[in-house]
């Protein structure tokens, strides 16, 4: 199990710069958020691989700025754009391979859109098919208010693809949706491949780890249990801490566990 730190924890810093800071804290793990098409060009992801080779670090994941159009794109009734939305994919996949990254995280689509369970999971296999050409995989993240914010889909879709239904679990957003963590955690585990970690409490949902009520420690034995090896990637938003240096703080409080948990 890796500990790490997505670039979207900075925002709205730029993106290369937030993997500087990543980089310079001496944190190894961390997954990339891109923010606008022109950090898809050559010339910006030749930037991010020389941060990453100065600091020799490890980049899981990365997440498509488009995140917030893939319903319009990729799950409407309209073929063209679904077309368009695969070449997108296409490119991702290019540059998370290139930037050694085994995954591309995807939002989806809204509840309110117009295909069935079973086409939405046609649609999602078609970007999927694509990106591993490139021996990348996408996963579909649960997401308050798209349709991967309900529990029956999420079961839906585990039955319909079964284990092709690959997810990235996020705490934050699984509170926001009303679930407990740890409950979609247990039936959804074999399917799970990265995780985006925060805390909560009824100071906020969207808390630093170990400043909520979330059992971490609890969490960390649960994974090596299962003998877990991938990344769990903290991912707050800027309103989630006062200064940068809280967020290593953070991190460095949840090595230690993990250094407890699985031995140093």
């Amino acid at each position: 199990m890796n500990l790490g730190i997505s670039t979207a924890s900075f925002y709205p810093l730029e993106t290369e710069l937030a993997l500087e800071e990543i980089g310079k804290a001496g944190v190894k793990n961390t997954e990339i958020f891109f923010n606008c098409e022109s950090e898809l060009k050559d010339s910006f992801v030749d930037i991010l691989l020389e941060i990453k080779e100065k600091y020799n670090m490890n980049i899981t994941a990365v997440h498509p700025t488009m995140s917030l159009a893939e319903s319009f794109m990729i799950f409407s009734a309209y073929e063209r754009r679904f077309n368009e939305a695969i070449k997108k994919y296409r490119r991702y996949s290019e540059v998370a391979k290139e930037l050694g990254a085994k995954y591309i995280i995807m939002h989806g689509g809204k509840p309110n859109g117009v295909l069935t369970d079973e086409e939405y999971c046609q649609r999602f296999m078609a970007i999927k098919e694509e990106c591993r050409k490139n021996s990348v995989t996408v996963l579909q993240e649960n997401v308050v208010n798209y349709r991967s914010g309900d529990i029956d889909f999420l079961r839906s879709m585990k039955n319909i693809l079964r284990e092709e239904a690959e997810f990235c679990f996020d705490i934050k957003q699984c509170i926001r949706s009303g679930y407990l963590p740890m409950e979609l955690i247990e039936e959804f585990y074999d399917n799970i491949r990265h995780f985006h970690i925060s805390d909560h409490s009824v100071a906020g949902d969207c808390l630093l780890p170990l400043n909520g009520k979330f059992d971490f420690t609890g969490f960390f034995e649960f994974l090596k249990n299962k003998d877990y090896k991938g990344a769990l990637m903290t991912e707050v938003y800027r309103f989630s801490y006062k200064h940068e240096k809280e967020i290593f703080e953070s991190y460095n409080k949840l090595l230690n566990i993990k250094g407890e948990i699985y031995g140093k």
